[in-house]
């Protein structure tokens, strides 16, 4: 029997995922396909209903049903709960459990910079959901976050709910330019920059960097933002989100598998469906 894997988007048809899991896939020998699915949200329950079908394997879940998916599982992992959204579905014996891999891809793609989180000053650039996986697991990690977002409010609103986790702050205004300086990794999780967003093309005023260390922007069309561009022109090391994209997926993978996942087979994958 040919396992299936299904992603729950909408629209569904930008999602390298397809290419990157069904090159994984055939690396190892296993008989499944990986397939995109657009469903809208009215449809979500039907969809999560059809993953108890014995032939999946698992799912991936992204915009703009990794909240709403929730209410529809049999039970959530800690970070999925943590982070308050889910973008991995594991079928098991008690029913569909929700994970979430987006922060610790994050952490994993930092490791390909030799960044170490513990005890690094971090500025985060946005509130919302990738920004939330992205903070939690900086400070799991023992980072010192710096929360800035454009509407103060849910910065502060995330810093609160996060705040048992570890140091996490608020910075805003005149304020901004000191705490991003003296950072040694900044990290953009917000849509500016990214191919047809309506966001400018940087959360920060022209010319604010840090002096020294790592800059980290989740997106990855382009390859190279605004933002990452100044950076390498400054001499700091940079990264886009295609590493991240790339270990969440592998760490996906081996949720649904049990075995470790093809990284590097599943990176050119990606790069080559990038484009």
């Amino acid at each position: 029997m040919t396992l299936r894997v299904l992603l729950l988007a909408h629209p569904a048809g930008h999602s390298l995922s397809p290419a990157m899991q069904d090159a994984a896939l055939r690396a190892c020998g296993i008989d499944a396909r990986y397939l995109a699915r657009d469903v809208p949200p009215k449809a979500l329950r039907a969809a999560v209903a059809e993953l108890h079908a014995a032939d999946v394997a698992g799912a991936n879940v992204t915009i703009p049903h990794k909240q709403a998916v929730m209410r529809w599982l049999d039970g959530l992992t800690d970070v999925a709960r943590a982070v308050g959204a889910v973008n991995t579905i594991v079928p098991t014996p008690r029913g569909l459990v929700g994970d979430n891999t987006d922060g610790e891809g994050f952490l994993r793609a930092l490791a390909e910079l030799g960044v170490t989180p513990a005890g690094l000053p971090t500025v985060v650039l946005g509130a919302g959901g990738a920004a939330r996986a992205v903070t939690l697991a900086l400070l799991q990690a023992g980072a010192r976050v710096t929360l800035y977002n454009r509407t103060r409010v849910r910065a502060e609103r995330l810093a609160a709910e996060l705040a048992g986790q570890g140091a996490v702050s608020v910075a805003g205004g005149r304020g901004l330019e000191g705490r991003v300086s003296s950072a040694r990794l900044l990290v953009q999780a917000t849509a500016a920059g990214m191919e047809g967003a309506a966001e400018g093309a940087s959360p920060l005023p022209e010319g604010v960097l840090p002096q020294e260390g790592a800059v980290v922007d989740l997106v990855y069309r382009p390859r190279e933002t605004p933002l990452l561009a100044r950076a390498r022109s400054a001499g700091l090391t940079v990264q886009n989100g295609l590493p991240m994209l790339i270990h969440q997926g592998a760490l996906a993978f081996e949720r649904w598998f049990g075995q470790d996942a093809p990284v590097e087979v599943m990176r050119r994958a990606a790069e080559e469906a990038l484009g």
